[in-house]
């Protein structure tokens, strides 16, 4: 509870000192931009349909270290909503800063996951075909997540992106193609992936030996997002796996510039001119969280690429309500609709202020997510569900809502 007191005092402190908090130019832009960011754009019903099923899994990751999962898949939460997947393990570290939590499972086929969902050219097999089946890693969040962020955040952390010396595996099947270049990491993101590592990974590596054609799909919200991500990135740029698919859900960031720009290049996402549907790391924002805009950049970290913002406030999003995001700070993302300050992003909201010079005296002085710390309990588990709570039929609020359904029309979408 200090700690957020600290981070409290200071967010006031840094952002007074530069004017920011009797700034207009940005204290405006996010309830604006939750009324225009989408009014032109969104996702196909398909990419929809995928991530709400997969914002279901990874709350089911919650049911690790409280009621617990069983196979073949069983748990008091959302598990019945995926008949055919069958448990293989689950891990839980412990409550400390460098928790990790989750569960490892696999589709054999079913509509469920592979049936349904995304599908990347890299998800046919050799006779172009489609392939059903799929490896599924859940990363579960965590309930001290402002802690997390702020107790070690002043203490970055070298990231080599390399196996430990004494990790016993064969060689490295290839020499790696990209280099992080004067990378550093989250010290509690970092130490969260390596407490998981020796359960996950060998786990991963039988599975994806037996089912080579499997996609893996690595999921995880909040702290599970980070943790993710630095997961994802060893089985693709180390082990040399290509067929990695990445989704988070308020995803915090993990390092600096120099990570930022290596998970960039290991994924692909720094081509602004690529479908943003065919990517294969998805950064799920929402418009009040304020975790995908902490540790702050003031502290050296940096957001990447990959975003789609949510923009409707309320629960349940539509397709329309989601934007694909381009590059690393898109203005009329999540970084933008805070004021984060970047040369691009700050000439793009002084351009709207210009625009709407007409605001009202309540947008103008609007509160930026990050002020929020109360959306932790709202905004940062509202990924199509509420996430965070396994109980029978999630989060009360949630409770009566059926599976999201296609929609019969134009409208709808």
């Amino acid at each position: 509870m200090l700690s957020v007191v600290i981070y409290l005092l200071y967010l006031f402190t840094v952002r007074a000192a530069t004017g920011a908090l009797a700034s207009p130019v940005f204290e405006q832009s996010l309830s604006s931009r939750s009324k225009n960011a989408n009014t032109t754009s969104g996702i196909s019903f398909n990419l929809f349909a995928s991530l709400e099923r997969l914002s279901r899994l990874v709350d089911i990751a919650y049911c690790v270290g409280t009621t617990g999962i069983r196979q073949p898949f069983s748990c008091i939460s959302r598990c019945k909503d995926f008949p055919s997947l069958e448990l293989v393990t689950t891990w839980n570290t412990g409550v400390l800063l460098s928790d990790s939590c989750g569960y490892v499972a696999i589709d054999h086929g079913s509509s469920s996951i592979s049936g349904e969902s995304f599908s990347a050219p890299h998800e046919q097999d050799q006779s172009n075909k489609k392939v059903n089946g799929a490896i599924i890693v859940a990363f579960r969040g965590t309930y001290s997540i402002t802690n997390t962020i702020v107790d070690l955040s002043t203490v970055p952390q070298k990231y080599v992106p390399y196996p430990p010396a004494d990790d016993g595996d064969d060689p490295l099947p290839r020499e790696p193609e990209h280099v992080c270049t004067n990378c550093t990491v989250h010290l509690g993101f970092l130490l969260s992936w390596q407490i998981a590592r020796p359960t996950v990974l060998p786990e991963l590596k039988r599975l994806h030996k037996q089912h080579p054609n499997y996609p893996i799909h690595v999921i995880g919200h909040s702290l599970g997002g980070a943790v993710g991500s630095l997961a994802a990135l060893e089985m693709k740029a180390i082990l040399g796996w290509e067929d990695i698919i990445v989704t988070t859900f308020g995803e915090p960031r993990v390092g600096n510039a120099g990570f930022t720009e290596y998970l960039d290049i290991v994924f692909g996402l720094q081509d602004d001119g690529s479908d943003p549907e065919q990517r294969t790391y998805r950064r799920i924002t929402h418009v009040d969280d304020p975790v995908p805009l902490l540790p702050l950049s003031e502290w050296g970290y940096k957001s990447h690429a990959g975003e789609f913002f949510i923009s409707r406030p309320e629960l349940s999003p539509k397709p329309s309500d989601i934007r694909p995001c381009a590059g690393d700070y898109d203005p009329k993302c999540i970084a933008g609709s805070d004021g984060e300050e970047t040369d691009r992003v700050g000439k793009a909201i002084a351009e709207e202020h210009s625009n709407n010079a007409g605001a009202s005296s309540s947008e103008l002085w609007h509160l930026p997510a990050r002020f929020r710390v109360w959306e932790l309990l709202f905004a940062h588990r509202d990924y199509f569900w509420r996430l965070g709570l396994c109980i029978p039929g999630g989060d009360p609020i949630d409770w009566g809502r059926g599976k999201y359904s296609v929609p019969t029309t134009n409208d709808e979408l």
